[in-house]
C-alpha cells in the first residue's frame, strides 16, 4: 500500500517546516513535488491512486463540514460579502479574459473560462489558515469563508453549464433541509461525548451531505458544508468539530499529496504559473479596495484580502470539466499560489503592522461594520474571550462588580451575550488598531480567557505598553505557553486542567462531609 509511504514521507517534510515556522501543509505539497520528481527520475511509478484521490476528497469534505459547524449563515447576508465577492470575479474575468486572449492567442470562450478558474480563491488552504490560527470566527475570517462560499456557488453554476447538465428535480429537496434541523439536533445530543459522535459527523459529511448531494445533481462538497452549517447553532457543535479534527487531518495530508504527485510540469506550464504567480498580489489588492468599499477598516481588509490571495482547487474541479488540457498548468498554477500563500498568511498580523499606516488612509470616513470601542469608561474588570470560560468568569464576577464588561472577536457572539443580558461588546484583541486608540482610565484587572495563544499574548504585551499597572490573569492547557504569558505582562497564568481538579477538590472540601473528616 504506497499510500502509507507516502502519507509518512509527507509528515516528515511537514514537521520540518513547521520547525520553521511555516504551516505544516506546505511540506504536504513539497513531498507531493518531490514524490513526483522521484517518479520522473527513476523507474519507480508514482502517480495519485484512487485511493489516495478517495482520501483526498474524504479530507475536502470533513474540512468543509468543519467550516459549516463554526458558520452562522446570517453572517454571508451582507452587503461586504454578496458585493464583494460578485464584483471581485466580474472585475477579474473582464480584466484576464482580453489578456488571455491577447497574449496566449486563446479563443474567447477558453480565455474566458481560464478567468473563471482563475478568480476563485481556496476554500480548503483559506478554512485551514484560518482555523490553524483559530480565526474562523473573528470577523474578517468571516467575511472571507462568506466569499469563498459565494465563490463555491458561482463554481457550481459554471460548471453546470460547462457540462451542459443540470440538477435533476430532486436537487428541489434541497429547500426542505432546515426542516431536518430538529431531528439532527436530536441526533446530535442523543450521540454521547465519544465514537458515536465521531461516526455522526462521518454520516452527515460523507453520506447524507456528500452522496446525498452528489444523488440529486449538486456539489458533494456544498453538501457537507450546508449539513455543518445547519448544526452550527448547537451548543454542541463546536464539540463536534473538535472530535473530527483528528480523522479531518490525516485526510487533508491526502489532499496536498494529490496536487503534487500529480506531475512536473512542462515548460509551458511552468511558465503560465510563474506568470499567474506574478499577478496574484494585484487579487488580494482587488479584494482589499473592495472591502474598503463597503466601509471596513483597513486591518479587516487587509487580512480578509490576504487570505483570499490564492488560485482555488475549485478552479482544477473547473478544469477537469471543461479545459482538461489546461488541467496540469492550472494544478501547479493552484500549488505554486499555496506555496507563497501559505507562509505569507501565517505572518499576516506582524505584516499588517508594518503596512498599517499608509493602508488606513484609504479607509471610509463612516461607520465601520467592524467598529470596535474605543473606551472601556468606568469599567473595572475586563474579560477578553467570551467563550465557556470568559462567560463563567463573568457570571461569577457580575454580583460583586458592576463595572464588568466583555471583549470578543465573534460580532455574532457577542450579539449572543447581549441579548442574555452580558454587558460584551464586539473587538479583536490581535488588532493593533483596537489597542492604539483604547482608553481605560478606570480599569483594575484583566482576565484573559481566549483560546488563542497569539492573541492572548498580545493582550498581555499590549497591556502592559499602554501603562496598565493592574493585575492580568490568563489561562491555557500547556506550563510552556504559561511561561510565556507571564513574560509577556501576565501576573499569572492558570493552567485550565490544573485549575479545574482545584475547583472540585474545593467543592468537597467547602461540604466538609463528615464521612470525609477535615480535609
Amino acid at each position: 500500500m504506497p499510500e502509507a509511504i507516502w502519507i509518512s514521507f509527507a509528515f516528515g517534510l511537514g514537521l520540518l517546516v513547521k520547525t520553521v515556522g511555516l504551516p505544516p501543509l506546505v511540506g504536504y505539497l513539497a513531498a507531493g513535488f518531490a514524490l513526483s520528481g522521484i517518479s520522473a527520475a527513476t523507474d519507480i511509478t508514482i502517480e495519485a491512486t484512487d485511493v489516495l484521490q478517495h482520501i483526498a476528497h474524504l479530507g475536502v469534505l470533513l474540512l468543509l463540514f468543519t467550516v459549516g459547524l463554526k458558520l452562522k449563515l446570517r453572517s454571508l447576508v451582507s452587503r461586504e460579502v454578496i458585493g464583494g465577492s460578485l464584483l471581485h470575479f466580474a472585475i477579474t474575468c473582464a480584466v484576464f479574459t482580453p489578456g488571455l486572449y491577447l497574449l496566449m492567442e486563446l479563443e474567447w470562450q477558453t480565455a474566458f473560462l481560464l478567468a473563471i478558474a482563475l478568480s476563485f480563491s481556496s476554500t480548503v488552504l483559506a478554512a485551514k489558515v484560518l482555523e490553524t490560527k483559530r480565526e474562523l470566527r473573528a470577523f474578517h475570517g468571516r467575511v472571507a469563508i462568506g466569499i469563498l462560499i459565494v465563490q463555491d456557488l458561482i463554481a457550481l453554476v459554471v460548471m453546470s453549464l460547462a457540462a451542459g447538465q443540470s440538477p435533476s428535480q430532486w436537487a428541489l429537496i434541497v429547500f426542505g433541509l432546515p426542516l431536518l434541523r430538529p431531528l439532527l439536533y436530536k441526533l446530535l445530543d442523543a450521540s454521547g461525548h465519544d465514537e458515536l459522535l465521531v461516526l455522526l459527523g462521518l454520516l452527515l459529511a460523507l453520506v447524507v451531505g456528500g452522496l446525498g448531494f452528489e444523488a440529486v445533481g449538486l456539489s458533494s462538497e456544498l453538501g457537507a458544508l450546508v449539513f455543518g452549517a445547519m448544526l452550527a447553532n448547537h451548543p454542541r457543535s463546536q464539540e463536534l468539530a473538535r472530535s473530527l479534527w483528528s480523522v479531518k487531518e490525516i485526510f487533508l495530508v491526502g489532499f496536498f499529496l494529490q496536487i503534487g504527485i500529480g506531475g512536473l510540469p512542462a515548460g509551458d506550464a511552468l511558465i503560465f504559473a510563474v506568470i499567474a504567480a506574478l499577478v496574484l498580489p494585484l487579487k488580494g489588492i482587488l479584494f482589499f479596495f473592495l472591502l474598503l468599499l463597503f466601509r471596513l477598516r483597513a486591518r479587516s481588509g487587509f487580512l480578509s484580502a490576504l487570505t483570499l490571495t490564492n488560485y482555488s482547487e475549485f478552479g482544477l474541479i473547473v478544469a477537469s470539466v471543461a479545459l482538461p488540457e489546461w488541467l496540469i498548468p492550472l494544478a501547479i498554477t493552484v500549488s505554486l499560489s499555496f506555496v507563497i500563500s501559505a507562509p505569507l498568511n501565517r505572518l499576516s498580523h506582524s505584516l499588517y503592522e508594518r503596512v498599517s499606516r499608509p493602508l488606513v488612509r484609504f479607509e471610509s470616513d463612516t461607520h465601520h461594520p467592524d467598529e470596535q470601542p474605543i473606551s472601556l469608561g468606568d469599567t473595572r474588570v475586563l474579560v477578553m474571550g467570551m467563550g465557556r470560560t470568559g462567560t463563567a468568569a463573568y457570571d461569577w464576577l457580575y454580583e460583586s462588580e458592576p463595572h464588568l464588561i466583555g471583549l470578543d472577536s465573534d460580532p455574532t457572539k457577542a450579539r449572543t451575550h447581549q441579548k442574555a443580558g452580558r454587558n460584551v461588546v464586539f473587538a479583536d484583541a490581535e488588532d493593533n488598531t483596537f489597542w492604539q486608540g483604547l482608553e481605560m482610565p478606570k480599569l483594575e484587572a484583566v482576565i484573559l480567557a481566549m483560546s488563542d495563544i497569539e492573541g492572548t499574548l498580545i493582550a498581555a504585551r499590549m497591556l502592559r505598553r499602554k501603562g496598565f499597572t493592574g493585575y492580568i490573569v490568563a489561562h491555557t492547557m500547556y506550563e510552556d505557553e504559561a511561561r510565556k504569558i507571564r513574560k509577556a505582562g501576565a501576573d499569572e497564568a492558570y493552567l485550565t486542567m490544573s485549575e479545574t481538579g482545584v475547583a472540585l477538590a474545593s467543592h468537597i472540601r467547602d461540604t466538609r462531609s463528615p464521612t470525609l473528616g477535615t480535609i
